[in-house]
């Protein structure tokens, strides 16, 4: 039996904290290898932009629909403990494989390196949503919407978001500096020494073993012929003997045909299809979210980004930590200040429910996308009304917009992940019955991964069209003077707009989350 962790002041048992701990760790690791993983494939193993840009927005999103495969697979054969054991096995093999391949590249296959990326999907997608709801399993509220349960998931993002800014910004300059060999170790050896203390830790977790769902349909199998079997029985008055004989099963099936069968839990399907509405109006906000990554990138290097008379260069995509920055500064207040100013307006004792929270942060990631795109109408403005339009001119960074104009985009993206990333992970973990848990962590995960797709497919789509009129002046254009990312900024804040007003309906039916 699990020895008890007594809590802090947080509210949080020390298990909890050690799992978030955990977990920051995991990001570490998977963003020091994730955030510049381009890079590497570009300048070390020689592929061309496009191929690299390719496999690894393809890696991405294998890795992020994984958990929802492999979830299936935990609460239907296996404990969560034992998935995050298994697949953390899998996970520091991958990060192995990886390290050994940076230091042996001159005697490898290039195709051999997708073997320990492969393994970091494989990993990473039974470990994740194992480990958060391994992480909530260990509270003890009876209520599943209780305050404790929106702390555990605000803390764990902030946890992650620490994490993923260690990696994003210390390991990028490792590698570029000291070697991929010592860059891609200490992410290794990093998550080795986490999963070491999380196993140490065993026998002081709760271990909540649920029915599995195989066993609810099973069970529901076995009611419903007990019950096709009482009515026959009751056809046949005049048969008194297989009355007799028939008498005690009857009386063991009818306790649960009269009521159980009602409380029986939902299968897999159902409970996917249940939230599928909800699931698919959240994709343009996964849509938004892949923009920091690509085309914000992109905005930022034809804008002027250098300062001071050495002319120091800021890397474009170092305005990524904005967004980090701006989760970690957020999330501590959300609780002291946010929370109750909303108690205040609401008369709830967190404020607001959980959908409203999502709701928040889909309408401020459509305010950042508006203002990105006001941002690159000025741009494109100033590069005309300075002469920079014309192709026979030489374009000259120094006369353009500067790149701190796209601040406040990345800090609204920001803001508004704080609202919506925390409250899809608490919708979807405390809309499952608790034998899918890790189904509905891994329903939340899948929401970037088909993002990520819906993305790409989105960008080829639109490209397609805005080619079609002959002049060949794509929106996504190499030319800086061609290209008009502002209309496809505008693009998806009204495609997000609609999809607010869609998830604010279909909201009606999800009444219960209060």
């Amino acid at each position: 039996m699990a020895l008890e962790m007594k809590k802090n002041s947080s509210g949080l048992s020390k298990s909890c904290i050690l799992i978030i701990v955990v977990a920051s760790v995991e990001r570490f690791a998977y963003k020091g290898v994730a955030s510049n993983l381009l890079s590497y494939l570009t300048h070390h193993v020689k592929m061309s932009t496009s191929s690299a840009a390719k496999s690894v927005s393809t890696w991405s999103g294998v890795t992020s629909m994984l958990p929802l495969a492999s979830a299936i697979l935990a609460d239907s054969y296996w404990d969560r403990y034992s998935t995050i054991t298994v697949s953390s096995l899998l996970y520091i093999m991958g990060f192995v494989g990886l390290t050994s391949w940076a230091l042996l590249c001159a005697w490898m296959p290039t195709s051999s390196l997708f073997l320990p990326l492969c393994l970091i999907s494989l990993g990473q997608g039974g470990y994740n949503p194992s480990l958060q709801a391994f992480g909530a399993d260990q509270l003890d509220a009876e209520d599943e919407r209780s305050k404790e349960k929106s702390m555990f998931f605000q803390w764990w993002y902030f946890g992650i978001c620490s994490g993923s800014l260690l990696g994003n910004s210390i390991m990028s300059y490792i590698q570029d500096t000291f070697g991929w060999g010592l860059g891609f170790a200490i992410p290794t050896c990093a998550m080795a020494v986490s999963v070491a203390c999380f196993l140490c830790a065993s026998r002081f977790y709760v271990h909540k073993i649920p029915d599995r769902p195989t066993e609810s349909i099973v069970r529901a199998a076995k009611l419903a012929v007990a019950k096709f079997r009482s009515r026959s029985l009751i056809s046949l008055k005049n048969d008194a003997v297989e009355l007799e004989l028939q008498a005690k099963p009857l009386g063991s099936s009818s306790d649960c045909t009269g009521g159980d069968v009602a409380d029986e839990p939902p299968g897999v399907a159902k409970t996917i299809l249940r939230l599928l509405p909800i699931w698919t109006m959240l994709l343009m906000f996964a849509v938004i979210f892949q923009q920091p990554l690509t085309f914000f990138t992109k905005q930022g290097m034809m804008m002027k980004h250098s300062i001071g008379q050495r002319r120091i260069v800021i890397p474009p995509a170092m305005l990524q930590s904005a967004i980090t920055m701006s989760i970690i500064l957020i999330m501590p207040l959300y609780d002291k200040l946010i929370i109750p100013f909303l108690h205040l307006l609401t008369g709830k004792e967190k404020g607001i429910s959980v959908l409203q929270r999502i709701g928040i942060g889909m309408c401020l990631s459509v305010v950042a996308m508006v203002v990105a795109a006001v941002v690159e109408s000025k741009r494109i403005r100033i590069l005309q009304q300075s002469g920079g339009g014309r192709h026979e001119d030489p374009l000259q960074l120094e006369s353009q917009l500067s790149i701190f104009w796209l601040l406040p985009q990345y800090i609204l993206l920001g803001i508004s992940d704080v609202f919506t990333v925390v409250g899809m992970q608490e919708f979807f973990y405390t809309e499952v019955p608790a034998t899918m848990r890790t189904i509905g962590i891994a329903l939340y995960l899948s929401v970037f991964g088909f993002g990520s797709f819906l993305s790409a497919l989105l960008i080829s789509v639109l490209e397609f069209f805005s080619n079609a009129n002959g002049k060949n002046q794509s929106w996504f254009s190499d030319d800086i003077r061609e290209a008009r990312l502002d209309s496809y900024y505008w693009f998806l804040a009204s495609s997000s707009a609609i999809s607010f007003l869609a998830f604010a309906y279909l909201c009606r039916h999800y009444s219960n989350m209060n």
